[in-house]
């Protein structure tokens, strides 16, 4: 297993480590609902540096930017960051990512970690406009500081204005006692904040820094449970589980960032499930009776008929009922629908309701 640079803080901590994405990661350092609660009322801290980091530099960068991704990067200005995703050539998605636009012919792109080494390969394969390629994601540690405190924690360890970052925007600055921190406002929670990017050797320093600055806000480590639950909520895809190799972001409801104004990997294919209608749909659900869906449950009808499967499950800790997402037959994924969650053998009512659920 490889090791984030923060790995002996996270065991001095007392947290729960297991294996994720081939590292050794913090899933748990107290309890998860204190911790997603934590994030949603105050702020909390995930360290997230086994997350793939590419730059590509070069006259033609985004032009290979623009043919293995799905949204249109030419809208991006400097300091501005998309959500996207890489089509394979199967119909499938091979990873949901994020790309920053640094300048002209520079950028970054943010992968998941289990798909680095695939990403790369699936990216050099298609970089055939001699765009220089460099991966960082070994060098790199990435703390996301989440919650409505997060903007107070962290504006008193940096002169960089954090109110005047918009939402998918991205300033360099510094921050404690490091003279460069990539301060992005993206994250994964629905509850505001920052990602920060640093050399691993200073994620101690910033670490450090940051925690003494939300002292007064209970600032909180919180793992990589309370992250998935977090996520959830806000009814945001996981890869390897809301989308995958095999699932058309059309029919994941990603249509916003599948843009048919320029040509990309498999873009056909895509267009005539947009044009014609797609088979099944990715809906949010809410039980009605108690339970907790979990991945790979299945979904069936009043009479008991399959109709579809969850993807992504769990206990909502701010709602405190069984949420989820899964594939349906298109003709089930009506807001409003009727639907059934089989669990230990029993049929469980459930409503297709609208994401993000909170």
């Amino acid at each position: 297993m490889k090791l984030v640079a923060l790995n002996d803080l996270h065991v001095s901590l007392g947290a729960k480590m297991i294996e994720f994405a081939g590292y050794n990661m913090p899933v748990l350092y107290t309890n998860l609902i204190k911790e997603h609660l934590a994030v949603r009322n105050s702020v909390g801290v995930f360290d997230v540096s086994h997350m793939g980091e590419f730059y590509l530099k070069g006259e033609h960068a985004l032009d290979l930017i623009q043919y293995v991704t799905s949204n249109d990067a030419s809208k991006l200005t400097d300091g501005k960051i998309q959500y996207s995703c890489l089509p394979n050539d199967k119909g499938g998605i091979v990873d949901d990512l994020l790309v920053y636009k640094v300048k002209d012919n520079e950028y970054m792109l943010v992968v998941n970690a289990s798909n680095i080494e695939k990403d790369w390969n699936w990216i050099s394969k298609h970089n055939t406009f001699g765009v220089e390629m460099t991966n960082y994601s070994d060098y790199l540690s990435l703390l996301a500081v989440q919650g409505p405190n997060a903007i107070n924690t962290l504006q008193k360890i940096t002169d960089v204005d954090l109110s005047s970052i918009e939402y998918y925007s991205f300033k360099i600055g510094a921050m404690g006692a490091l003279s460069e921190v990539w301060i992005s406002n993206t994250g994964y929670t629905g509850s505001g904040g920052f990602e920060l990017y640093c050399q691993n050797e200073d994620a101690r320093k910033l670490w450090d820094a940051v925690f003494e600055a939300g002292k007064e806000f209970n600032i909180t480590p919180t793992g990589l449970g309370a992250r998935d639950t977090l996520r959830l909520e806000k009814g945001f895809c996981l890869y390897g589980n809301d989308i995958n190799d095999e699932t058309s972001p059309i029919e994941a409801g990603l249509g916003w960032i599948t843009k048919f104004t320029k040509n990309f990997i498999n873009s056909e294919y895509h267009s005539n499930l947009k044009t014609n209608g797609v088979s099944k749909k990715l809906v949010g659900f809410e039980l009605i009776d108690r339970g907790i869906p979990r991945h790979y449950y299945k979904i069936k009808d009043v009479s008991g008929n399959e109709i579809g499967e969850v993807t992504s499950g769990t206990q909502s800790p701010s709602m405190n009922k069984g949420i989820g997402m899964g594939y349906v037959k298109t003709e089930h994924s009506k807001i409003g629908s009727e639907i059934f969650i089989e669990i230990r053998e029993k049929l469980l009512k459930a409503v297709v309701v609208k994401i993000p659920f909170l």
